[in-house]
């Protein structure tokens, strides 16, 4: 039987994890079962969001299923066990709802929180309070949607106050599933995921710092480019005078790296461009110029900063070019009208799915408009 799963990463461009490719893991049957797990947990999770009121029911319908597809036995008490009681001080009695132990030894501490809460809002004090008294040195938030992951990478046995890893169980890519992998109890090693964790924080604070940059470069970073590209001082009006054709220049880089990627990704998936035209007109008098191309790529990079490219599909038709969510007509994100050799438009949809026209000059004007495609492409994704 082959294990060969396929994705699609752009998160590269987005969000610095990887470059765009296409991937094929060749995955033993172990990696397998887990991916398979993942996405049944995937589902339980979307139900459990509609269902469950409780945090006991949070609980039984993805807690203890997500600990049991991490490798352990939740019905065994050497292995898992629920409202652990470790009396902290003055404070007596306190539970946390998971311990998870190896050989024995406390490896997580697992404290859950009802589907409906957000995790950003949660007090986990008993976390705090726990991690400090036992040998554990991970520990995990819950609420059945996400799973946030802590260790102690500022401070020896004191427990992080941000998580090093965020897992969705509802919206995940290949890379994070891979990081999951890392906490199954056949392939748990304390000081690797440590190490990780310590490269994943400097990582995310990199990123941070970059896309702010990206959003309004700051003084220091403008003197520091403006170093490399100026002769002589970098005075206040030279940084005021430099600072616009930074900006300018980061976006170009980002819009160029994304165009490559996409267009690496597009010359290898023909059949997505042309796809059923969306009017009754035969395929064969339908002709998808360059600038459609380009504009369809655009799009799927606006898409890949909130849903997965491959649901960005393109009909061409005789008056538009027709982008869709899921190939499906009733989805539509927009429409080009680039046929006409004077001018062009962008057909873009609101939530009562009513069209609206702008006129735009080139392709890359669609950038411009990147939060209404966005947010279109976000009620189809919670329709889902």
């Amino acid at each position: 039987m082959s294990h060969a799963l396929y994705f699609l990463d752009i998160s590269s461009v987005v969000d610095s994890r990887s470059s765009l490719k296409r991937i094929t893991f060749d995955l033993g049957a172990d990696m397998a079962d887990f991916v398979e797990q993942i996405a049944t947990l995937a589902t339980r999770s979307k139900v459990a969001e509609r269902q469950a009121l409780t945090e006991e029911a949070t609980k039984t319908a993805v807690v203890l299923p997500f600990i049991q597809a991490l490798g352990f036995d939740v019905f065994n008490l050497e292995e898992v066990m629920p409202e652990f009681i470790a009396d902290v001080g003055l404070k007596k009695g306190e539970k946390v709802d998971f311990v998870v132990k190896i050989d024995g030894k406390i490896a997580m501490l697992i404290e859950a929180k009802p589907i409906g809460s957000r995790l950003g809002d949660t007090q986990f004090s008993q976390l705090f309070r726990y991690f400090h008294v036992t040998e554990a040195r991970l520990a995990i938030l819950t609420n059945g949607k996400e799973a946030w992951f802590f260790s102690d990478t500022d401070e020896p046995n004191k427990m992080d106050k941000k998580p090093f890893f965020k897992f969705d169980f509802q919206n995940y890519d290949n890379l994070q599933l891979q990081e999951l992998a890392r906490f199954q109890k056949g392939s748990f090693a304390i000081e690797s995921i440590i190490e990780a964790a310590s490269n994943l924080k400097y990582t995310r604070a990199a990123a941070t710092y970059l896309k702010g940059q990206l959003d309004s470069p700051d003084d220091d970073f403008v003197r520091m480019v403006g170093r490399q590209i100026h002769d002589g001082s970098i005075t206040k009006a030279v940084a005021e005078q430099l600072k616009p054709a930074i900006q300018a220049a980061l976006d170009e880089i980002i819009r160029d790296r994304i165009q490559d990627k996409l267009s690496i990704t597009f010359r290898g998936e023909p059949s997505s461009a042309k796809a059923e035209p969306t009017q009754e007109v035969e395929a064969s008098e339908l002709e998808t110029t360059d600038e459609e191309r380009e504009g369809f790529m655009i799009v799927r990079a606006i898409a890949a900063r909130v849903a997965p490219i491959e649901r960005v599909t393109m009909r061409d038709a005789k008056s538009y070019c027709a982008i869709l969510m899921d190939d499906n007509n009733r989805r539509p994100v927009c429409r080009l009208y680039f046929n006409s050799p004077t001018t062009k438009n962008i057909g873009l949809f609101g939530p009562d799915k009513v069209e609206t026209k702008f006129r735009i000059d080139k392709p890359s004007d669609l950038y411009k408009h990147s939060s209404m495609i966005e947010e279109t492409i976000k009620i189809y994704l919670e329709a889902s």
